[in-house]
């Protein structure tokens, strides 16, 4: 909204209707982008979103991924609204001109205006992330890179289509940098097609509606999304109050590491002050994440507004946090051009940051800690015809248990998906031997924290580099309440074998040959509440599906199960076993020990 449109003010079941149609119709470009994207990246992993946004740059439905900045500002601060003409269609990929409104080279951004009777009153915007964009090694954002220029071709706000009509040589340059230029043009064409169809549905609705009234409802939700969060963050921060949190980032692949992420909240009768400026210094290696203010909105935002189901999620909740305070050259700020591409691992802890502020300020009654998914890609060339070949997979890990549920299981980042098996095996030179429930990585809690994965991945090509990405292995999710922390993981290259190795787990180039085995054994969630509460008829479950052994259910959760084959729970003994009960003092707990808020502060700060 421009302020050149007077307002309606629509009733209430008006308002209502007129969100269910923005939620359908973000939905039907998710569908079209998903359905026409060239890449498995986004066809398959589902690595992309769509948001409509008001004429200012307000977000007025967008992604619940707590991953993005102000996605529009760095278009609207490019091109003046009069610069703006129907059929234009704005691109940029380019993380420190936007200041973290992409936070690595390989998120596209693409974006065009909607007009109503001349006047510009929204956008529809659509992301995704591409395959490849060039760079030093393929896939372009690889543990290798020590600067963003090795992370692919950089992207500023510019121009793609002018009145509709695509320059050419502009894109033609982008395409030329990418070792998949077929993905690159699909992709492309998939996104516009994504925004096209977004112009076209808003303009129907404006049309339907009324610009004034429609305007009116997108005020109207903006304001209800912003009053709810800022009264539940209030009631959780009550003003006055200050609390701090640190979280260590396990290192950086090129040596350095361990890095903290240190947070402080401090609650204000007129707003609230979120201040990162003690972390950590910037890493030489590219888990550095550039980290817009309205990050820590989304993620509190998240959680503290899970069970308002109706709330939008837009410009309302990003701004409630007035104050984010960052410090240029730390670890989420870093100073350009430090390598971006693993951000994720530096995500996690910034979200783990947001939660242990919640537990100090609730007394635990928040999840407690998960793991950051985790990746390994394989390159080299097909048998067939000697082509590149780049194998890039994305893989679930376990979630913090929560006060009321256990923690999901193997979950690859909020609503992505793994590729499946099927897949891989007939476009890759690879073959899946083993995907399974990992037993005994979920942290032991009241409820368990979620379950890693194992998979085993077999070489059927000569020649092949494998790169690696996990975290959470020095510093594995914590848990909460009396909980214990996730088991970590590990990535072994021919299991079982004579030559069975473990390899680093940032590493790229990394050789294996035909018939070697790549196994991934990926980090649990943070459990919730001392173990020894969980019921033992729950125990009992996990054990017959694979998520707990007997061993661990006897060691960790004092539960002891009869050797049969319904492994019926042996009442007497686990009475007589759990009457000895483990002390469980502090709020958190990682590495065998518990410590309370500001022990675990003196901790991480060391």
């Amino acid at each position: 909204m421009d302020g050149s449109v007077a307002l309606a003010a629509p009733d209430a079941v008006t308002v209502e209707i007129i969100k269910g149609a923005l939620r359908s119709a973000q939905a039907e470009c998710e569908a079209l982008l998903e359905r026409t994207a060239m890449s498995p990246v986004i066809r398959e992993k589902q690595d992309y979103f769509i948001g409509f946004y008001a004429a200012d740059g307000s977000l007025v439905t967008g992604t619940k991924l707590p991953l993005f900045g102000d996605v529009m500002r760095p278009i609207l601060d490019r091109f003046p609204a009069e610069d703006i003409r129907p059929g234009d269609i704005f691109w940029y990929n380019d993380c420190y001109i936007s200041k973290g409104g992409v936070s690595h080279t390989s998120d596209q951004v693409f974006a065009t205006p909607v007009f109503v009777g001349g006047e510009l009153v929204a956008f529809a915007q659509s992301w995704a992330h591409f395959r490849d964009i060039g760079g030093a090694w393929p896939g372009s954002n690889t543990p290798g890179t020590e600067s963003v220029f090795q992370e692919g071709i950089m992207v500023p706000p510019v121009r793609l289509y002018r009145e509709g009509v695509l320059n050419t040589d502009l894109f033609e340059v982008f395409v030329r940098n990418s070792r998949f230029p077929q993905h690159a043009r699909g992709d492309t064409r998939a996104l516009t097609a994504a925004v096209r169809l977004g112009e076209k549905r808003l303009a129907e609705l404006f049309s339907r509606f009324g610009t004034g009234v429609l305007l009116g409802a997108i005020a109207a939700m903006r304001e209800q999304s912003a009053r709810l969060f800022r009264r539940r963050l209030s009631e959780v921060f009550p003003a006055g109050g200050s609390w701090k949190f640190a979280d260590r980032v396990d290192g950086d692949g090129k040596g350095g590491g361990p890095f903290t992420v240190r947070f402080g909240l401090t609650a204000r009768d007129d707003g609230f002050t979120l201040d990162t400026r003690d972390s950590d210094g910037q890493a030489k290696g590219p888990i550095n994440f550039l980290m817009n203010p309205t990050v820590p909105n989304t993620v509190f935002g998240l959680y503290l507004l899970a069970n308002e189901p109706d709330v939008m999620m837009n410009d309302g909740l990003l701004r409630t946090i007035d104050e984010v305070l960052v410090k240029s050259g730390t670890i989420v700020q870093p100073a350009f051009p430090a390598p971006l591409g693993q951000r994720s691992n530096t995500l996690a802890r910034v979200i783990s940051g947001c939660l242990g502020l919640l537990a100090q300020a609730t007394d635990g009654n928040s999840p407690a800690a998960s793991s950051i998914y985790t990746i390994y890609t394989l390159t080299g060339r097909q048998p067939s015809d000697g082509s590149l070949f780049y194998k890039s997979g994305g893989h679930g890990t376990g979630q913090g248990a929560r006060p009321f549920a256990d923690g999901l299981d193997v979950i690859y980042y909020v609503a992505q998906q793994n590729y499946p098996i099927e897949f891989l095996e007939t476009d890759m030179p690879v073959r899946i031997r083993t995907y399974a429930i990992r037993p005994d990585s979920g942290g032991p809690g009241r409820w368990r924290g979620g379950s890693g994965m194992i998979r085993e991945m077999e070489i059927l090509v000569d020649g092949a580099t494998l790169n690696t990405r996990m975290d959470n292995v020095e510093n594995p999710p914590w848990g909460v309440k009396g909980g214990q922390a996730g088991r970590p993981g590990r990535f072994i290259i021919n299991p079982g074998r004579a030559d069975e190795r473990e390899v680093a787990r940032l590493a790229q180039g990394i050789p294996v040959q035909r018939g070697d085995v790549v196994r991934m054994e990926s980090t649990g969630g943070g459990g919730w509440g001392h173990p020894f509460d969980r019921e033992a008829w729950r125990v009992r479950q996990d054990v017959l599906g694979g998520f707990v052994t007997a061993e661990a259910a006897r060691a960790d959760y004092g539960v002891v199960l009869r050797d049969t084959p319904d492994r019926e729970v042996d009442e007497d003994a686990t009475a007589a076993l759990r009457a000895d009960r483990p002390a469980a003092e502090g709020m958190f707990h990682r590495g065998g020990v518990y410590r309370d808020a500001d022990a675990w502060w003196d901790a991480m700060a060391s």
